[in-house]
């Protein structure tokens, strides 16, 4: 997707890698990838079931990504017809940066060991924290990640989730498949399901779109796990990744991100954090 802007970027850090020597080279994987940094275009995998977060609204996109996402952009030079959207789901990111088919992934993207395997990640521009979605009617029942033992709990294929409650908290919940958090609601408002667990934005943003039905449901506030949100990257490109980190410090230090995160989840009653976070590290 980038252009040639991005190979003439990239033909500078290879030239600075070689006189430096293998043992130390910081540029893109090999000669004949591009980086983000310098891009005339981009093309940037979003979420679109998570309102909120990332959501299709009227033929666009809408939620704390995005506008993070169209931040990252324009630091990068990045503006108007020369950025584009496209959706990515939690079984579609690294498959889709690894194609070509997006430049970036900002989508409540969470960095784990296993992704890292496969997709280089910059920031994060966010620390969230897995927690739990229930009916209101059922609050006294569900109170922490333990009352989900014998319970139907969504399982988004992709997402890492339902894992971290099942496999790494041993916590026998009984799961429910769905492709997003947009079935998910669905099925926890019909009954179908007896909760959600997933990061607290995801959750908040879920909540505020049932309550605009007139649909109760309320977040347990009972944390559990620390979920980084990262942007997404071909493997390799460090420059673009320490060029995305830019940005990201810069949103903060200018307050921009704070800001979002108070348009976006202000009334939420969600304890937001505004520093910026302590970031991955380009490899």
């Amino acid at each position: 997707m980038v252009e040639v802007r991005a190979r003439r970027a990239a033909a500078a850090v290879l030239a600075a890698a070689a006189v430096l020597g293998s043992g130390t080279a910081c540029g893109v994987a090999d000669a004949g990838e591009e980086s983000v940094a310098g891009a005339d275009r981009l093309v940037i995998g979003v979420n679109a079931d998570q309102p909120g977060v990332g959501e299709g609204r009227g033929g666009g996109y809408e939620g704390f990504d995005i506008d993070v996402a169209k931040e990252i952009a324009r630091r990068l030079g990045v503006t108007g017809a020369n950025l584009a959207f496209k959706r990515v789901t939690s079984a579609t990111r690294e498959k889709m940066l690894g194609n070509g088919d997006v430049d970036l992934v900002v989508a409540s993207y969470s960095v784990t060991p296993e992704r890292k395997v496969d997709v280089s990640f910059a920031g994060p521009y966010y620390v969230a924290h897995q927690d739990i979605l229930v009916r209101a009617s059922d609050g006294a029942k569900i109170r922490s990640i333990h009352d989900l033992k014998g319970r139907r709990l969504c399982r988004v294929r992709g997402s890492v989730s339902f894992p971290r409650v099942h496999d790494e908290q041993g916590i026998a919940a009984l799961p429910v498949e769905a492709d997003g958090y947009a079935d998910c609601l669905t099925d926890l408002v019909a009954g179908r399901l007896d909760a959600v667990s997933t990061d607290d934005l995801i959750l908040a943003g879920l909540a505020g779109k049932a309550s605009g039905s007139g649909q109760r449901l309320s977040v347990v506030n009972a944390p559990f796990t620390d979920e980084p949100y990262g942007v997404g990257i071909r493997k390799g490109d460090v420059a673009g990744c320490e060029a995305v980190n830019k940005a990201i410090t810069e949103m903060y230090q200018e307050r921009t991100a704070p800001a979002l995160l108070k348009r976006w989840f202000g009334t939420s009653g969600l304890k937001i954090t505004t520093t910026v976070p302590q970031f991955e590290g380009c490899v």
